[in-house]
């Protein structure tokens, strides 16, 4: 993929399509369950198909200091501003974003407004790897 197409790519096409995602009343424990068996570091908090937070391994990791763990919820210990991206937003304007405000994921929207995916610093790398590989294809 030549570097000056990354413009041209929606973010759409480096998403990861309908992840896993939970409830605000989803138990810390099950979360916990969730990201290890799927091997994720980021989970969606989805309240009626509209993303209300997200939850990183980071988040567990803190929330696993509280005496309380065993009884907190998504909606306790999720981050509520979410960045929320239309599926046709370039990747350099999401990538740029993402790492202006350290952020590790973004949350893409469908036209209706309704949970459709999420893009992750992996997902990132994985375009990224993909420029790369093209420089060598030249």
């Amino acid at each position: 993929m030549p570097l000056q197409r990354i413009k041209e790519i929606p973010v759409e096409e480096y998403s990861t399509p309908s992840p896993i995602s939970v409830k605000p009343d989803t138990m810390v424990g099950e979360i916990l369950d969730i990201m290890r068996t799927e091997g994720i570091r980021h989970v969606p908090v989805i309240d009626g198909n509209q993303p209300v937070g997200i939850i990183s391994d980071g988040d567990l990791k803190l929330a696993a200091t509280f005496k309380e763990a065993g009884r907190l919820r998504a909606g306790d210990i999720m981050t509520g501003e979410v960045y929320i991206v239309d599926p046709n937003v370039s990747l350099d304007e999401v990538v740029f974003k993402m790492s202006e405000k350290k952020l590790g994921s973004a949350i893409v929207l469908d036209p209706e407004n309704d949970y459709m995916g999420i893009f992750t610093v992996t997902d990132a790398l994985n375009a990224l790897i993909e420029v790369l590989r093209g420089f060598d294809n030249n």
